[in-house]
């Protein structure tokens, strides 16, 4: 969607952002992401801040409420919402600014352990899901998977697009690195393993043979421990969901993700996956 400027603002929102960060020095405009009028980098007074949000009434706006609404509720992997602004139909939320840069999810690339490192942990921190509410996943996939595949008690990002995740570039290659989830504007309640078999997805999109993917995916215990009937649905439901998308809105990343959800599930129903050898992905 097309962004708005900092400087198409109403001007009484502008103040009202600058009482939180005092004098602003400068706004750098954010060129990725989809569900925002506005994003953009803020240098102020109080330092760095990321803030993004829109027109209350606009498409998006239940979206900027689920996430302030959700971020008390979030671990350390996820940045701070700072302060939020509300005045004239619009909603604003400043968060933390994090830094680093978006994972490289190719075979072989060092990003791809931190990654599975981090889906654990916070699986492990988000179960059972805080007292927040949040819809089903079971719900919100119904008419592409039966619920009970699905239903769990692990609070859920599902947005894995390589774009919502951050990696810190530290200066010690012996370190580990940091890494950031961020826009957790579409949060669910189901299955521990869903967030990684929505990354996985990326992952073959990105070039991983779906065997060596899944065998990423092992990484994260919940994953590990799904039943296989579910996951066999799930990557089925991948394909609906993804040809739906396509014939819906079309867009360049629909059809490499529609083909990416095709290739998984039909490995899952090869009669010779278990006995297939592959190099792991990490």
């Amino acid at each position: 969607m097309p962004r708005r400027r900092w400087e198409e603002l109403p001007e009484g929102v502008r103040r009202d952002v600058e009482r939180h960060t005092g004098s602003i020095c400068s706004v750098s405009p954010i060129p990725t992401g989809a569900a925002s009028d506005i994003a953009v980098t803020i240098d102020a007074d109080a330092g760095r801040i990321f803030c993004k949000g829109g027109e209350v009434d606009g498409p998006f706006g239940w979206l900027y409420r689920n996430e302030a609404r959700l971020n008390p509720w979030l671990p350390a992997a996820a940045p701070r919402l700072l302060w939020t602004v509300e005045r004239g139909g619009w909603l604003l939320l400043g968060f933390e600014h994090a830094a680093g840069r978006h994972p490289d999810l190719a075979p072989g690339s060092p990003d791809l352990a931190p990654l599975a490192a981090l889906l654990d942990d916070l699986g492990r921190r988000l179960t059972p899901c805080p007292s927040v509410a949040v819809p089903s996943i079971g719900d919100r996939w119904r008419p592409l998977i039966a619920p009970e595949l699905v239903d769990g008690d692990t609070l859920l990002h599902t947005d894995m697009t390589p774009r919502n995740f951050l990696i810190e570039t530290r200066s010690d290659a012996g370190e580990t690195p940091t890494v950031r989830l961020v826009d957790w504007s579409g949060p669910a309640c189901g299955a521990a393993w869903i967030d990684t078999a929505l990354l996985l997805l990326r992952l073959i999109r990105a070039g991983h043979d779906p065997a060596a993917a899944e065998e990423w995916g092992r990484q994260v215990p919940a994953y590990a421990d799904a039943p296989e009937a579910a996951l066999t649905a799930f990557a089925d439901a991948l394909v609906v969901l993804w040809q739906r998308k396509q014939h819906a809105a079309p867009a360049p990343h629909h059809g490499p993700l529609l083909d990416a959800a095709r290739r998984w599930a039909a490995h899952r129903t090869c009669p010779h996956r278990r006995g297939s050898s592959t190099a792991p992905a990490a």
